[in-house]
């Protein structure tokens, strides 16, 4: 780990953590809050979707339109703001109750025209799981793979299941989700880069065939596979990978493979040649 004065460029410090005894909010999986190990998460529907709403827009104004579109979407009731005054209520007393807050209106805030939850982001998993992926990007640029994979791997074990798995999403979280389950599929391909960087082939391999029967027509994930068969001397294996991907696309969506797993693909099938006429030639040697 760096301490401040080694960070690398591109790198900030770390944001000073809460403290044990605080609030933690979950939003990588089932929304929690989380005090003690004991979750206080309200279990009453529109209550818990209104709060994953605060939740994932730490100390700024909701607005309260916003919300409304989120509860009711485009078939609002005809008492939806007295309705939202009782959600916003039965929150803060959630909050009072189980003492998350010395004084839940301090904590929930309304503040024309909407409120303001006032939580650190620090609070909020989604928000390391954000400064950790950032952190590593900044490191693989720099070349520092190690550290890089080590920070992806610790944002995505951030992660206990699909976004906000417990809330029924409106349009607004619903898009918000949709983000976030685009994050972890991009971090999780930056993890693989910066683990094929540092020159762990073979001990990728278990891991991505998982990933690639979990995800059949993701590309990138097969791309990879067959990059770390082919530099693991498994030539063969991987354009075996590739033939079965490219049936599943033609019968599933009626495509070719993309223009990279093409280009891939014929750089194996040349290196196959190059071996046969320099038998001596060790393709995980490359």
């Amino acid at each position: 780990m760096y301490s401040e004065s080694r960070l690398p460029a591109g790198v900030t410090p770390r944001p000073r953590e809460p403290s044990e005894s605080a609030v933690r909010f979950t939003v990588l999986g089932p929304l929690g809050v989380l005090r003690d190990g004991v979750d206080y998460a309200p279990t009453t529907p529109k209550v818990l979707q209104l709060l994953a709403l605060l939740v994932v827009r730490p100390g700024r104004l909701v607005h309260a339109d916003s919300i409304m579109r989120e509860l009711w979407a485009n078939d609002p009731i005809r008492t939806v703001r007295t309705t939202l005054h009782t959600y916003v209520y039965h929150l803060r007393r959630c909050i009072q109750q189980n003492g998350l807050a010395e004084n839940a209106d301090d904590l929930l805030v309304t503040k024309n025209p909407g409120y303001v939850f006032r939580i650190d982001p620090a609070q909020v998993d989604v928000f390391r799981f954000d400064r950790l992926q950032h952190e590593g990007q900044a490191l693989q640029r720099r070349g520092q793979h190690d550290d890089a994979a080590g920070r992806f791997r610790e944002a995505l074990d951030l992660w206990a299941g699909p976004p906000l798995a417990n809330v029924s999403c409106g349009p607004v979280l619903q898009s918000y989700v949709t983000q976030l389950v685009e994050q972890h599929r991009t971090t999780l391909h930056l993890l693989v880069e910066a683990e094929i960087a540092s020159g762990r082939h073979r001990e990728l391999i278990g891991e991505l065939r998982s990933l690639t029967v979990g995800n059949p027509l993701d590309e990138a994930l097969h791309g990879q596979l067959m990059r770390v068969l082919g530099r693991s001397g498994r030539r063969s294996d991987a354009m075996a990978v590739y033939r079965d991907l490219r049936r599943r696309l033609a019968e599933e969506l009626g495509v070719e493979p993309c223009d990279d797993l093409q280009l891939l693909h014929r750089e194996l099938i040349s290196e196959g040649d190059h071996n046969q006429f320099h038998p001596t030639a060790r393709s995980e040697d490359r």
